[in-house]
């Protein structure tokens, strides 16, 4: 009966969540202190009994009870342990459950960590997040319940798909999941700002740890993401502009305008409307993405359902929640339209910009990625858009963004100094032309690559220039406080990035090639030896085990064991073999045989060098990390209710 618990379990989660989403706003509404004080033990029930229905979902993967449906189809007796646990949200039931699992741990975060914050305010936070709860928990229980049964219970179950059966797979889904459903705190905060005429620039201080959080962990999902595609598709890409990727980005995009729009408005009463959309089209953004990955309407080799039926009731919460939170905008609107005026060369300025150039970004992927649905819906036939375009007009409208990221330090708020402006790019651009020049001689006069190099050295010269000027002009305890810190710790990300993906794209060398035993290619400055094929098992699968010896002037560097799987149930899976560095990747992904199947013949290989591919992964957690030491931030964590706008004598500062 434990699967039953399960079910009853997420009824009675639901049942708090409408509680939690009606009763705190309407005390709110009424200032009825009774009803504002339920907002947070209905949130801890929920909980509870949302952490109870996953722990028993895990439980029946791991006790092997075929008898629960998605248990059966999803795992089966020679699934290792902790692949039985990726399984929990390796298909549609169960990576609906762990999207609500992670709103109960946010907003039990979020009413742990509120208690300096005005009663009314918070009950209406809590109650925005109690009615996403409840959409999504009627999802699961009318469309989506992971704990239905199958009678009579098989005596084996099925397979988790073998894309999913890597470590990456372990942590990416809950990592991404972290960062998509985070932005539902800066949603809920709007929201209750709207709700309750608060919008001066209280609000935005609360809510800007929470948004540097979850745009931390959203960029640390997506950077788990690309490892996964590059280490498992065995096509030695990390992006491909698939539909769930930009799912994911386009989200990440919006955080990104979102976090410095926020200091703006914090900071100096400037863009409050425009902040308030943001927070809005991040999360709707978010909800976008699970309509993407669960519809079936798009072709993904990352997507966990096809299931059009589904998709439609997330389709409609989408436009519920999308519809009603533009129309209280609207509502609200003349009440927020204001904000403080600022000159044209100011750090809210460059700001603006910024914040145009990645909406724009976003915009374009959005439009990119439903194309093929307009096309169909016009009768245009199959539309097919992919790298050549979001390549194109990416790089198009990132190019000035990363031309104005080193000047984001230097401006002042409310009107810059052209003096020191001018100063600083004079250094960094000296020093982008310099390393410019030298690194031409080892491109090959690649072009790409040699914008990679100046684009990233003309960031970091830059970011390091401010580092330097702080050091030199502030006293020891204001030099870096968090805030600043985590900035330029995330504009050094963006310089190491550059160099990743510019550098790795232009210079990389790849060969389809078919090798008989004993056999040498060449790839760039690189031998591969093959040394035939071996049969091997593993606790699911056997396979076919290349043996790859690479060398290097004669010198034996490394032995590469690529494999080409079939797991239990007839599943082929290709493991590539990747030797790792800091400067370059050997990649290895074996093909198919060439000689009628015999092991000791010939067979196909792709054979790949990948320079400075780490430094894309690399330049990502940086980033990540900066957003985190962002969120640590002092003065986010003061209990004075309204925040302190920035003035000529503390602007620096900040």
């Amino acid at each position: 009966m434990i699967p039953e618990l399960g079910q009853v379990a997420l009824i009675l989660a639901l049942l708090l969540a409408l509680v939690q989403g009606v009763l705190p706003i309407i005390g709110a509404w009424r200032n009825n202190a009774a009803l504002m004080a339920l907002a947070r033990p209905t949130a801890a029930g929920q909980a509870v009994f949302v952490f109870a229905a996953m722990g028993i979902l895990v439980h029946a993967f791991l006790s092997y009870d075929f008898s629960v449906a998605y248990v059966a189809d999803n795992s089966n007796l020679a699934l290792p342990w902790y692949y039985r646990i990726t399984a929990v949200w390796g298909a549609h039931e169960g990576s609906m459950l762990l999207w609500v699992f992670i709103l109960n741990v946010w907003t039990v975060a979020l009413a742990a960590l509120s208690r300096h914050l005005p009663q009314p305010f918070v009950a209406r936070v809590l109650g925005v997040m109690g009615l996403i709860g409840v959409g999504f928990l009627a999802f699961i229980l009318f469309t989506s319940n992971p704990f239905l049964r199958e009678l009579p219970m098989p005596a084996d179950g099925g397979d988790l798909n073998p894309v999913l059966q890597d470590p990456g797979m372990t942590f990416h889904p809950p990592v991404l999941y972290m960062g998509y459903v985070g932005f539902s705190v800066a949603f809920a905060f709007s929201i209750a700002a709207l709700l309750g005429g608060e919008l001066e620039q209280g609000w935005v201080r609360w809510a800007r740890p929470w948004t540097n959080v979850s745009w931390a962990f959203l960029t640390m999902g997506i950077v788990a993401g690309s490892w996964w595609a590059y280490a498992e598709l065995g096509w030695g890409g990390w992006w491909f502009w698939d539909p769930v990727e930009n799912a994911s980005f386009m989200p990440w995009l919006v955080g990104v305008a979102l976090i410095h729009a926020q200091a703006v408005t914090e900071k100096r009463g400037s863009l409050p409307a425009w902040t308030v959309l943001l927070s809005l089209f991040a999360f709707s953004l978010s909800l976008l993405g699970t309509f993407l990955v669960r519809s079936g309407v798009l072709t993904s080799v990352h997507a966990f359902a096809s299931d059009p039926r589904r998709g439609l009731y997330i389709l409609g919460f989408l436009i519920v929640v999308i519809g009603g939170s533009l129309l209280l905008y609207a509502i609200r609107a003349p009440k927020v339209a204001t904000g403080k005026p600022f000159a044209a060369l100011s750090r809210e300025t460059g700001i603006m910009v910024a914040n145009l150039l990645f909406t724009t970004a976003a915009a374009m992927v959005l439009l990119g990625t439903l194309f093929p649905l307009i096309g169909d819906a016009l009768n245009l036939g199959r539309v097919s858009v992919g790298p050549p375009y979001f390549g194109f007009l990416f790089v198009l409208l990132m190019a000035p963004a990363v031309l104005l990221l080193p000047f984001g330090p230097y401006l002042r708020w409310g009107r810059a100094e052209g003096r020191q402006l001018t100063s600083m790019a004079m250094r960094a651009a000296i020093a982008a032309v310099i390393c410019t020049g030298a690194a031409v001689f080892f491109v090959d006069g690649k072009l790409r690559a040699i914008a990679g190099v100046a684009g990233a050295v003309w960031v970091a010269a830059g970011t390091l220039a401010y580092v330097v000027k702080r050091w030199r002009e502030m006293p020891f305890g204001r030099r870096y406080p968090a805030e600043m810190a985590g900035m330029l710790v995330a504009h050094f990300g963006v310089a190491i990035f550059l160099i990743g993906v510019l550098l790795s794209e232009s210079l990389s060398t790849e060969r389809d090639v078919r090798m008989a035993p004993g056999q040498v290619e060449a790839v760039g400055a690189y031998q591969f030896r093959f040394d035939g094929v071996r049969e091997t098992t593993g606790p699911n699968w056997r396979a076919d085990e290349g043996v790859v010896t690479i060398l290097h002037g004669g010198d034996v560097l490394a032995t590469m064991h690529p494999q080409k799987r079939t797991y239990s149930r007839g599943q082929v899976q290709t493991e590539s073999a990747i030797d790792p560095g800091l400067f370059r990747d050997i990649y290895v992904a074996l093909g198919e045989p060439m000689d009628g199947g015999n092991v000791e013949g010939a067979w196909a290989l792709r054979l790949y060098h990948k320079p400075f591919v780490r430094w894309i992964w690399l330049g990502g957690l940086f980033m990540m990390a900066g957003g985190f030491l962002a969120a640590g931030e002092r003065r986010f964590r003061a209990k004075k209710s309204a925040a302190t706008v920035a003035t000529p004598a503390t602007e620096q500062a900040a």
